[in-house]
């Protein structure tokens, strides 16, 4: 007589799947899982995929498509960014991993955003000489009621969320990262998580595997977390702050200049004013969702204007503070930090079009920028314009508006790249269009 099934057993019995991963338009991590034991091959053939989905929105509908039905290409793992992490021995491991989309000869995508990433940065090392050291700073709230006690900064705010921040900074070490800092932000249920600085196309990498991780670790104890700008209209923002520093081709660092204007080496002053100039036509990369712009006003610690300050947290570009008086050192630590970004971005787009912009204030030659010590929204439009600053984009519709305008912005990425992602993101505005800010708000928190 045949033996009976044992369904206990047959339920032990998995097979363990890794999921290779893009970071779209939209900055959602989409992609295909597959056994962990044909990770050999995938590496080499990859996973199928299709033009289309770069036109799912961050609401999971499709935007209208200029590829349609049509169509095949490959996402591909890149070892270097396999994410294995066991919470213990009962929880399931999560294992990811992310990857370029190329066509089916392995010629890199148009579309593919950690590609683009990858040629701004062949761009900087081109035009500049240097390559870039970089890190994200992360703003996220968790969801549910507000814990009793104070909260802002305090001791208690931290206490109430320690065995979370311990457990994340265990799982970001396991995911490659060099991890920095927890903290109790100032808004409600806020928290800051920082990582070390990474090179290259690794920064962006970082940001997108400590985003899953934090959702993960949000899951593993029983909660929830969101990156969303802004929770609520009257409410305060979740930032991304993005930081940036450079190394010569000496290996030594390349953004500090003891002669320089506020200390800017002549690469990191041009380089700043390139971001600077085309700053409102690059926004919609950086700040690309219909309640971005709740945030981007002006006294909410964050950024309304195409300035740079000097440990001013509202201006658009941060020069940051050094903690030494040795030279070397400043050196090491000098850095500054793009301000007018958050997590509906997909690091890699966000980032190329800051580096891209760089390059482009390095090809003109533009001077150092001045640095403000003054409330920009107190000056008249014409005097804004006098001191060459100009009102960031007040929505994405103006955004998007002001970014396909700009012939040289579009011309940074490849042909029809422009035209996509406009209709990317008029496809997402379509979902919110009859929805007031309240229930904008609500429903870009239910996403990111």
């Amino acid at each position: 007589m045949p033996s009976v099934l044992n369904l206990e057993t047959l339920m032990k019995k998995t097979e363990p799947l890794v999921f290779v991963a893009t970071s779209d338009i939209s900055g959602i991590t989409r992609g295909k899982a597959f056994p962990l034991s044909k990770l050999g091959s995938r590496l080499k053939k990859g996973v199928g995929w299709t033009p289309t989905n770069v036109m799912i929105t961050c609401f999971d509908h499709i935007a209208p498509s200029p590829f349609g039905a049509l169509g095949d290409l490959l996402l591909m793992p890149d070892p270097d960014t396999a994410v294995d992490l066991e919470f213990d021995d009962q929880a399931p491991v999560e294992r990811f991993i992310l990857g370029d989309i190329t066509d089916l000869s392995g010629t890199t995508w148009d579309f593919c955003t950690r590609s683009l990433l990858k040629a701004a940065l062949t761009r900087l090392e081109n035009v500049g000489g240097v390559s870039l050291l970089g890190a994200f700073e992360h703003e996220f709230q968790f969801r549910g009621d507000v814990p009793p006690g104070p909260q802002g900064f305090s001791l208690n705010g931290f206490t109430q969320r320690r065995a979370f921040g311990e457990t994340l900074m265990a799982c970001l070490e396991q995911g490659g990262l060099e991890t920095d800092t927890f903290m109790k932000e100032y808004g409600a249920n806020q928290y800051e998580v920082t990582n070390g600085p990474a090179k290259g196309v690794r920064v962006a990498d970082d940001a997108v595997i400590l985003r899953e991780v934090t959702r993960m670790t949000a899951q593993y104890h029983g909660e929830s977390v969101t990156f969303t700008p802004i929770r609520d209209p009257a409410g305060v923002g979740n930032g991304v702050h993005i930081h940036m520093s450079f190394i010569g081709k000496d290996g030594n660092p390349a953004t500090w200049d003891a002669t320089g204007p506020a200390g800017m080496s002549p690469v990191s002053a041009s380089f700043v004013a390139g971001i600077l100039k085309y700053l409102d036509s690059i926004i919609a990369l950086t700040a690309p969702s219909a309640v971005s712009y709740l945030r981007l006003t002006p006294h909410r610690w964050s950024a309304a204007y195409n300035n740079l300050g000097y440990r001013d947290r509202e201006a658009s570009v941060r020069i940051c503070p050094v903690t030494s008086e040795d030279p070397e050192q400043i050196a090491r630590q000098y850095n500054f930090e793009y301000r007018a970004a958050d997590a509906a971005a997909s690091p890699y787009l966000a980032l190329a079009a800051i580096i891209h912009a760089g390059c482009q204030g390095i090809e003109e030659g533009l001077p150092a920028p001045a640095v403000t010590a003054e409330d920009l929204s107190e000056l008249s439009p014409d005097e804004l314009a006098t001191k060459g600053y100009v009102r960031l984009p007040q929505s994405l519709e103006e955004a998007l508006e002001r970014f396909e305008k700009n012939e040289t912005v579009c011309g940074w990425f490849p042909q029809d790249f422009a035209s996509v992602y406009t209709a990317h993101k008029q496809g997402e505005l379509s979902v919110v269009a009859d929805m007031d800010e309240a229930g904008r708000c609500a429903a870009y928190e239910a996403i990111y």
